[in-house]
């Protein structure tokens, strides 16, 4: 049983690129996402940025790396996994790592749309 699991939404910070060592295929991408966070001294709406780290292996990874671009919207599910270790001092570090489980995909990003805006030109007949 995992003891801890997440749902996140955001927009990818960078588009993911798949990496193969051995056997194994991961991508690693970054989620980034704006919540309010009251307002300014003029009144104005503030926002805060959130950024996550996430890890995709094998065929999820895969298909992440395959199909998403930068400014793509992910709704990801991910359990939780500590990185605890000594560094060289002796002093012990902890980190967590995001291991998605499963996603879907959001609204798309300008790098996709304008993919999407280009494949349909191509596609129209052209007038003589």
């Amino acid at each position: 049983m995992d003891s801890f699991k997440i749902w996140a939404v955001g927009n990818l910070a960078k588009t993911p690129e798949l990496e193969v060592r051995g056997e194994h295929s991961y991508a690693r991408f970054c989620l980034i996402g704006n919540d309010y966070a009251g307002k300014d001294e003029d009144g104005g709406a503030r926002e805060v940025v959130t950024s996550l780290w996430f890890v995709a292996f094998g065929a999820l990874g895969e298909t992440i790396a395959r199909n998403a671009r930068k400014g793509d919207q992910l709704i990801v599910e991910a359990k939780i996994r500590a990185n605890n270790w000594t560094d060289k001092q002796g002093e012990k570090q902890y980190d967590h790592s995001f291991v998605v489980e499963g996603f879907r995909f959001g609204a798309p990003g300008r790098a996709k749309r304008e993919e999407f805006e280009g494949r349909r030109e191509e596609a129209l007949p052209r007038a003589v």
